[in-house]
């Protein structure tokens, strides 16, 4: 079982993956991958850059942990992700046997961690993940905001230049 400290110090780094999209004008979420207290795998999202609708944090941090590794199987590894994971990024790491999922911020319109439905412990599947909500959600939750507040102000600034 992983202590507060550990699961701050994980998901700060998935925060230092989740700045690096919105540096590059990409929805601010970042994941990253540990296993035995080491990262294994780190990803982003990347979905406007590569023009590729599967470039979610998750996924590219999952891709990196089995290279790594060498392996498809994660069975005793831990995914950190900034905002609850949809429900390709929740089959991801059913299908590759993650242990436990921690997050950040809740995500009401697609997150499939417990808030919109649960895939994550969903019997019905041969491997279910543990999860844990909240870990530094005012953080993660802040930097998606402060995207969406500064995304609007920039289409308004756009739209009244396109009236002058």
């Amino acid at each position: 079982m992983l202590t507060l400290e550990e699961k701050e110090h994980f998901m700060g780094e998935a925060i230092k993956e989740a700045k690096k999209a919105g540096k590059k004008l990409e929805v601010p979420i970042g994941a990253v991958v540990v296993l035995n207290g080491q990262i294994i795998g780190r990803g982003h999202n990347g979905r406007e850059e590569t023009h590729d609708a599967t470039a979610h944090a998750e996924m590219i941090a999952i891709k990196q942990a089995n290279k790594t590794l060498e392996n498809w199987r994660l069975e005793d590894a831990q995914v950190f992700v900034t905002l609850e994971p949809c429900p390709m990024c929740s089959g991801a790491m059913i299908l590759s046997r993650v242990k436990e999922l921690y997050y950040g911020a809740p995500d009401p319109k697609g997150g499939t961690a417990g808030t919109l439905m649960n895939l994550l412990t969903d019997s019905r599947f041969n491997h279910q993940v543990d999860s844990e909500k909240g870990i530094l959600e005012f953080e993660c939750s802040e930097l998606l905001t402060s995207f969406f507040k500064e995304l609007r102000r920039r289409k308004k600034e756009e739209k009244a230049k396109q009236k002058n």
